[in-house]
């Protein structure tokens, strides 16, 4: 059996190095505590629709109620959130993933 077969596959050995595990550690450290938050924002946003009408109904402008409000806000999280990521993957993620990428692609050739 060659070194090769014994080490694996280079993608199985990309997975384990250290430089895969980081990015996917800091991939991690931003996607999942920003999905929690946002997933309670909108369940939030859901109860209160449901159980908390009287105050849901409240009127802030004219016929704006804090119904609409927090349904806009939900947009705009979103939209924070997408812009918040972008700027994470641009100064902590691309750069090393651009390494790991050229790294396999040299070593498949």
């Amino acid at each position: 059996m060659s070194t090769t077969q014994e080490e694996g596959t280079v993608f199985e050995r990309t997975q384990d190095s250290p430089e895969f595990q980081d990015l996917r550690r800091r991939f991690r450290g931003f996607v999942f505590p920003m999905t929690a938050a946002f997933f309670a924002w909108y369940v939030l946003y859901v109860v209160m629709s449901g159980w908390a009408r009287g105050f849901m109904g409240v009127k802030v402008l004219g016929h704006i109620n804090v119904a609409m409000v927090f349904g806009f806000l939900q947009f705009v999280s979103t939209f924070l959130i997408a812009w918040l990521y972008s700027r994470h993957a641009g100064g902590k993620l691309d750069a090393l993933a651009d390494k790991i990428r050229g790294d396999v692609e040299r070593e498949a050739r």
